[in-house]
C-alpha cells in the first residue's frame, strides 16, 4: 500500500466545510530515498491520487458530489497532482509564496497514513514559526487583499457580506 495521505485546505482544513464548501486538497506520499521501488511507488500515489478525485467529483442524481480545488499542491496547476513529502518540504522552504504559507494556517491531514500526516504537521508547524521581515508580510497581505477584492467586484449598491471591505474576507484576514 502506498504511504499516502490527504491534506485539506480552507474549510476543510479549518473544519468549517459547509454546504457547497469546496475541498481545498493536497496529496502526499512518501517513500524511502533509497528505495529501488520509489518511481513505481509515485506512480501508484499519483492514480491512487486521481482515482480519489474522480470519486470525490462523481456525479449523482442530486448533482456533484463535491468540487475539489487542487491548485495549493507545489507548484499549483502546473505542479504534480501528489507530492512526495521531500519535494513539499522544499517547495515550502525555497518557492512558496506568503499566501502558500497563509494558506498553511488552515490545513491539517484529514485522511491517510498517520506519519505522513504527524510529519506534514510538523513542517506545516516548522514553516509558521520561521522568522519574517514584518514589512514584507504587511505588504503581501495587504497586496494579497487588494487581488481578492478585485476579483470580486460588487456590482449593486448592496453591501457584500463576503467580499465587500469590513466583510467576512477581512475578518479571515485579520
Amino acid at each position: 500500500a502506498p504511504r499516502f495521505a490527504i491534506v485539506g485546505y480552507g474549510k476543510l482544513g479549518g473544519k468549517e466545510l459547509g454546504y457547497a464548501s469546496d475541498l481545498d486538497l493536497v496529496f502526499l506520499f512518501d517513500t524511502d530515498a533509497d528505495d529501488p521501488d520509489a518511481d513505481a511507488q509515485e506512480v501508484r500515489a499519483t492514480r491512487l491520487g486521481q482515482r480519489l478525485n474522480t470519486w470525490l467529483t462523481s456525479t449523482t442524481s442530486a448533482g456533484q458530489l463535491y468540487d475539489t480545488d487542487l491548485r495549493l499542491r507545489p507548484d499549483g496547476a502546473k505542479g504534480l497532482l501528489v507530492s512526495s513529502l521531500r519535494s513539499f518540504r522544499k517547495y515550502q522552504r525555497e518557492h512558496a509564496w506568503t499566501w502558500e504559507h497563509q494558506a498553511l494556517t488552515r490545513a491539517r491531514c484529514v485522511a491517510g497514513d498517520p506519519a505522513i500526516g504527524a510529519a506534514f504537521e510538523a513542517e506545516r508547524d516548522a514553516i509558521l514559526r520561521l522568522p519574517r521581515d514584518a514589512g514584507k508580510l504587511a505588504a503581501d497581505v495587504v497586496e494579497m487583499r487588494r487581488r481578492m477584492h478585485d476579483g470580486h467586484p460588487n456590482p449593486t449598491a448592496l453591501f457584500d457580506l463576503k467580499h465587500d471591505p469590513g466583510g467576512m474576507v477581512d475578518v479571515e484576514f485579520a
